[in-house]
């Protein structure tokens, strides 16, 4: 029921946008590009193809469905018969599956595909079905026969965090790399990890201590030895985890040394015991119904800082939905208590209602700014820097579409600088039904979903390099409040044209100290002098890069970058001239340590992790990407 009272109507009516709703899910259900990780710009894109089998992901498509055919009666309050959309998130899959097909929904989702429904239930309880029976180390046969104590992790090589460091370089110095360019044509598969039940690989490991720990989609937090893929213990937070984890020491928690951190899809905040997988605490740090961390967490001397974004514009346009009232904000938690300290909100007003819809829908303004990145810290400025997302609502928030400066200890704003202005951008804005919310003109989506990477420049200068989603490369300076040095476009074209040239530049950068390395999507892999901002060179893929996307967050080390490829190849090219020095397709079905059908798919987000001669890689991040899903972590070696 929109407006009308009667309950025959309501049953009606909620029936017939379930059925609309869950066909749209199987053929177009997508939810925003998040990540790094991630990442983290958020951008429509076509649905990934079939994996194994399994269909569209279900742990993430559909969020914008279900604002456009059901929150007209699972999102209105006055319709008390209807479950509200936060009551279905917190079901698990196998109960919304039950109600589906043997329980009270059975009569309305008839002329549903088995198929269908199971999409339906994967995606309103954010992880696959059968996850919970599945996914535990005590099921898997390859769990490691010791746990010996944890080590300092930062005693020995290690890649600790989304960026490998405060300043987010996703650079590996040489001595912990282990890796040389001769060595990298010689690397082989030596291990893979499958994730059980999981349909598209998002997080990125990190490994310290010789041991890697990393998420899932499926529910699941595992931690593996890191030469031979052995499990020593797994935890079950419930919902998906599509971020780099970080390690740090923690005080006050009895035997606990260090603790690995990570958020998951319902902006939960979790501090497991890293040598046990011991919960020590869990902080919920946003209570938006589609609040979520898809970024990694910095930590610095016992402060963990958190990215918190949101998927609420992805059709917030539809006249159902109160648009709109979730803000992006950086948190400050006591990483030993998980208690907050402060919040940095991107948008500081509160979302006010505003305006009344024809249909009597409520909304809200200011809104949007979500954070897809993970923060970098400057002790030298005691500042933390952060990429910002587009607004949802006018009027376009200043520290929209840019990087903002915070405060270490207050979390109060330094300096801003925006790379678009006037940037306002919901999803279902474009057909005649349509919300008074919709913006006009409507702004570019343009979000600074790239981590800002921090570097020094000859003669004492430092940098804040960051990327944006027209290919443009841009330095501040952080110790001037943030005043620009230079602005080139990475793909060759004009500078600040908005979206839709032909590169991108989303998920993020890599610094080696001479060149800045993004990957610009189809405009390919671009290696741009640190200091000057004059393109190098640039690496497209064989045969000049036909159909293949260089998205992901690329890695160097001494000599070598390593990009991974829509179409699931990870490639490793010189950092002094862009030439290809070894490929590996990971789009293909692998035997697994824990004997788990696993394959790979679209490397879209996140990138490789190098670490004492070792290489590890996730693979088949479907959800924003037109290539397949996947389930599983890569290791290669030199044999």
């Amino acid at each position: 029921m929109r407006t009308e009272p009667g309950r025959l109507h309501l049953l009606v009516s909620c029936a017939l946008a379930l059925m609309i709703f869950v066909a749209l899910v199987q053929v177009h259900g997508q939810a925003p590009a998040a990540g790094g990780q991630e990442g983290q710009g958020q951008q429509a894109q076509a649905p990934p193809a079939p994996a194994g089998g399994r269909g569209l992901p279900g742990t993430e498509s559909g969020w914008g469905s279900f604002q456009t055919r059901c929150y007209g009666c699972h999102g209105n309050p006055a319709n008390t018969e209807a479950q509200s959309p936060v009551a279905i998130r917190e079901m698990t899959p196998e109960r919304i599956y039950a109600a589906l097909t043997t329980g009270s929904m059975q009569a309305q989702s008839e002329g549903l595909s088995d198929i269908q429904k199971q999409r339906l239930a994967e995606f309103m309880a954010g992880r696959p079905l059968g996850s919970a029976a599945a996914g535990s180390a005590s099921l898997m046969p390859n769990r490691c026969a010791t746990n010996p104590p944890l080590a300092d992790p930062a005693a020995g090589p290690g890649w600790n965090g989304w960026g490998n460091g405060l300043a987010n370089t996703r650079f590996q110095g040489g001595a912990a790399a282990g890796l040389s360019p001769t060595d990298v044509p010689r690397l082989t598969l030596k291990w893979a990890f499958g994730y059980p039940t999981g349909l598209s690989a998002n997080g990125q490991p990190t490994v310290v201590a010789g041991r890697v720990f990393v998420g899932s989609d499926n529910g699941f937090f595992y931690a593996l030895d890191a030469k031979t893929g052995c499990v020593y213990w797994s935890f079950e937070q419930g919902s998906i985890v599509r971020n780099a984890p970080v390690v740090g020491a923690v005080t006050g928690q009895g035997a606990t040394r260090y603790g690995v951190f990570f958020g998951d899809g319902h902006a939960n905040v979790y501090a497991l015991d890293a040598q046990d997988g011991r919960l020590l605490w869990t902080t919920k740090v946003d209570p938006h119904v589609v609040a979520r961390i898809t970024a990694g967490s910095a930590y610095h001397e016992g402060r963990l800082f958190v990215p918190v974004s949101s998927s609420e514009e992805w059709m917030s346009g539809t006249p159902d939905y109160p648009c709109c009232t979730s803000r992006g904000s950086v948190v400050a938690l006591d990483a030993s208590t998980g208690r907050q300290v402060w919040k940095a909100w991107v948008v500081p007003e509160e979302p006010m209602p505003h305006a009344t819809n024809p249909n009597g829908v409520v909304l809200y303004k200011p809104a949007g700014a979500a954070v897809w990145t993970a923060p970098t810290v400057d002790p030298v400025r005691n500042a933390v820097y952060f990429g910002t997302g587009d607004s949802t609502t006018d009027p376009p928030a200043v520290a929209s579409d840019g990087i903002l400066a915070v405060d270490i200890d207050s979390g109060e704003r330094l300096w801003s600088f925006q790379a678009t202005e006037g940037d306002v951008f919901m999803g279902g804005c474009n057909g005649p039904d349509r919300s008074a919310a919709c913006p006009d003109p409507m702004g570019p989506d343009a979000d600074i979903g790239n981590s800002p990477i921090l570097v020094s420049l000859p003669g004492g200068r430092r940098a804040l390099l960051g990327g944006t989603k027209s290919a443009d490369v841009f330095a501040l300076d952080p110790d001037n409040d943030g005043a620009l040095l230079y602005r080139i476009n990475a793909a060759g074209g004009p500078v600040g044209r908005g979206r839709g040239g032909r590169g991108a530049i989303v998920w993020g950068g890599a610094a080696d100290g001479r060149h800045v390395y993004y990957g610009a999507g189809a405009a390919g892999l671009v290696a741009v002098r640190q200091q000057t901002g004059e393109i190098a060179w640039t690496f497209r893929g064989p045969e000049g890069g036909r159909g293949i996307s260089l998205g992901a967050a690329p890695t160097a080390i001494p000599g070598v970058v390593f990009e991974g490829a829509g179409n699931g190849t990870l490639f490793a090219v010189s950092a002094e001239d862009g030439r290809q020095l070894w490929s590996f397709d990971t789009s293909q079905e692998v035997e697994t340590v824990n004997r788990q059908v696993a394959h790979g798919g679209a490397i879209s987000v996140s990138g490789a992790v190098v670490v004492d001669g070792m290489v590890y890689i996730g693979s088949g991040y479907g959800i924003a990407s037109g290539a397949s899903g996947g389930n599983v972590l890569l290791a290669f070696g030199v044999d």
